[in-house]
């Protein structure tokens, strides 16, 4: 049985030092102390995994498996060749490997440099630019790279006048970014903030939160974004363990900070009057400080995600700041992002969907529209009013947008938009298909997770296709499914979905990283890919429950109870039973005027799937615990049905 190890360990029985990397642009950079160096994966991510020798005509080919692999430009999947298990590597070979290697080295530096290119051109991040300005843009990038502080520095540079921020209190340019952002970084060296220093930010989507993020990476900072959903014990946990020297923090989470602001400054990014600890305001700080450039730190700053916590205590998930835009250009190729348009970011800033929109957005210099606090109409709003291109979201916000009624979605003109992103949780088949029939073939759903980033990408041709699926990797990610020996499954089996691109974690900052075979990471998730090379994802692997001998996942129930016409949202969980030794129970929430009773939806589970499929009990529960991003907490559902038991 293969042993999974943490990032940075070898994968035992793998001769990887020959592979051809990803981006082929050498290995990664050491890592700084925060986290250590034990905790990362080490060098770039394999392009080509599969026979058990890749130079084209080596080897006999061995029985087709479940991986792939995106490193075509091309249209539709491209799999990689296949491999009889995760440990096949080349032990011997006819050829001279490493003559062949440095040569595919080359050739896979030339390609990915010419996708970039062709990529970010295509979005018009790269066009003419006047003579003067570019020297300054250039410069930016060489000293900051493709950081926070690079980006606003050349969109400043490049769009002075163009508007970067849209929020409630109205509008600023990047110039305007650029100069507070260096303002508010001499502020907080000021205020003894270093190079490496962390700096807790607990904010919502306003102005204040791009500012502290852009002025940390001006400074060599790291950033840790806090849930803006946390509750005072965790934010002091998170705190103690990650140890920020300053918290920036709205105003209204000024009391559940307050136990963590006991040992360490605090600065109030949004106010509305009261400010009752007395902290000192970002805008004071922005109007204390120099507008004058810094000189870029001697390593980049870090930003820490927080796990959503679903499973257990969240997690902090440090992640490098990227080296080049290969991995923004792979996103682009696959979602139609264009640049100098306006985009909603509805999702939350401090979760990786919502950062990654902030960072796609810099190297667009798209208008960020920003709302505080999220309601379906608010966000419909926000896209009519400024005709915004693209819609960062959670996919529990679309469906509750879908649930107002069809006359109040009407009153708002929304057909600008040519992107809706969607990410953070399951998008479930059916609801796909309705947002598709009302706003059009303009979503995207993106799977992935904090440590991963992204895995795969479902364009709307895939959804309609194969309503459900997570769709196919984009340019430089290579996706596995292994069993629980480290196996890789046949196609069409379920397997544990292992992920590799150059936007992977480092590791946890707490210790420790997750499960990783042959490079990859797991993301914690099994599923199965179809002919057509497009991931479905079952569910979580923790989730799995033996039943009467049998495998069983949630994920498959769930989606087929939110297919029901009653039905508004459901979460299936194990339970204990004598019988069969577990079983599923459903926790559903019916639609308004909708009716079904449990042995209604009993029934009509038995006629779709076999009878150990069936749950034990189904309880009725007027809404489903949710995290900040919209996640259903399966771990309360199982608390309180354990509490009412006893």
């Amino acid at each position: 049985m293969t042993t999974p190890i943490r990032p940075g360990a070898s994968p035992g029985g793998s001769s990887s030092g020959w592979t051809a990397w990803a981006s082929g642009a050498g290995t990664t950079p050491s890592s700084p102390t925060w986290p250590a160096a034990s905790h990362r994966p080490s060098g770039r991510w394999p392009r080509r995994w599969g026979s058990a020798c890749s130079p084209p005509g080596c080897c006999a080919r061995s029985p087709a498996s479940a991986s792939v692999t995106s490193t075509s430009t091309r249209a539709g999947p491209v799999r990689s060749t296949p491999r009889s298990t995760a440990a096949s590597y080349p032990q011997a070979s006819p050829h001279r490997t490493s003559d062949w290697i440095r040569d595919v080295n080359v050739i896979d530096r030339i390609s990915a440099q010419l996708f970039t290119v062709k990529a970010l051109a295509k979005t018009g991040v790269i066009r003419p630019v006047r003579p003067d300005r570019l020297v300054g843009i250039g410069l930016a990038l060489a000293q900051w790279g493709p950081t926070p502080a690079a980006g606003y520095r050349a969109s400043a540079l490049r769009h002075p006048d163009r508007t970067a921020i849209i929020d409630e209190l109205g509008t600023l340019t990047f110039k305007e970014v650029d100069e507070r952002s260096n303002a508010l970084a001499h502020a907080l060296r000021d205020e003894g903030v270093k190079e490496g220093d962390g700096v807790a930010i607990m904010c919502r989507n306003h102005r204040g939160f791009i500012d502290a993020t852009v002025a940390l990476s001006k400074l060599g900072a790291n950033a840790l974004y806090l849930n803006t959903m946390f509750a005072g014990p965790q934010i002091k946990e998170v705190c103690e363990r990650e140890k920020p020297v300053v918290i920036i923090y709205d105003e209204e989470f000024a009391e559940l900070c307050a136990a963590a602001l006991e040992s360490r400054k605090g600065f109030v990014a949004w106010s509305d009057g009261e400010n009752p600890h007395g902290d000192h305001l970002l805008e004071e700080l922005v109007a204390s400080g120099r507008t004058e450039a810094l000189k870029p730190p001697k390593e980049k700053g870090r930003v820490v995600i927080l796990t959503s916590g679903t499973t257990g205590t969240p997690k902090g998930a440090s992640r490098k700041q990227p080296e080049s835009l290969a991995p923004a250009a792979a996103l682009f190729s696959k979602i139609p992002l264009r640049a100098r348009q306006n985009t909603h970011i509805a999702a939350p800033l401090f979760h990786s969907w919502g950062f990654a929109h902030f960072t796609l957005g810099m190297a667009l210099s798209s208008t960020l529209v920003l709302r505080r606090k999220w309601t379906p109409e608010g966000m419909l709003n926000a896209v009519a009013e400024h005709q915004c291109t693209a819609l960062a979201v959670v996919p529990v916000m679309l469906q509750r947008t879908l649930d107002l009624p069809d006359e109040v979605i009407d009153k708002y003109d929304v057909s600008s938009l040519q992107v809706i992103g969607a990410s953070g949780s399951a998008l479930p088949g059916e609801l796909g298909i309705r947002v598709m029939d009302h706003f059009g073939d303009v979503l995207y759903n993106l799977y992935g997770s904090t440590e991963v980033a992204w895995a795969t990408i479902a364009t709307p041709k895939d959804m309609r296709a194969a309503p459900g699926t997570a769709g196919r990797p984009p340019f430089g990610t290579v996706v596995r499914l292994y069993d629980t020996e480290g196996k890789l499954v046949a196609a069409g089996e379920t397997g544990r979905i292992f992920v590799g691109n150059e936007m992977a974690f480092e590791g946890y900052t707490g210790g420790g990283g997750k499960d990783m075979i042959d490079g990859l990471l797991s993301t914690g998730d099994v599923g199965h890919f179809d002919e057509a090379g497009r991931l479905f994802v079952d569910g979580r692997d923790d989730e799995m429950i033996v039943s009467g001998g049998e495998n069983v996942f949630p994920r498959e129930v769930e989606d087929l109870l939110a297919d029901h016409d009653a039905i508004e949202e459901a979460a299936v969980l194990g339970v204990d039973d004598e019988e069969y030794g577990q079983r599923l129970k459903a926790f559903v929430v019916l639609r308004d005027g909708k009716y079904a009773d449990e042995d209604e939806l009993k029934a009509y589970i038995k006629s779709n799937l076999a009878g150990y499929k069936v749950p034990r009990e189904v309880s009725f529960l007027d809404e489903l615990p949710r995290n900040a991003t919209g996640k259903i907490v399966k771990r309360e559902l199982k608390d309180d049905d354990e509490q009412k038991g006893d």
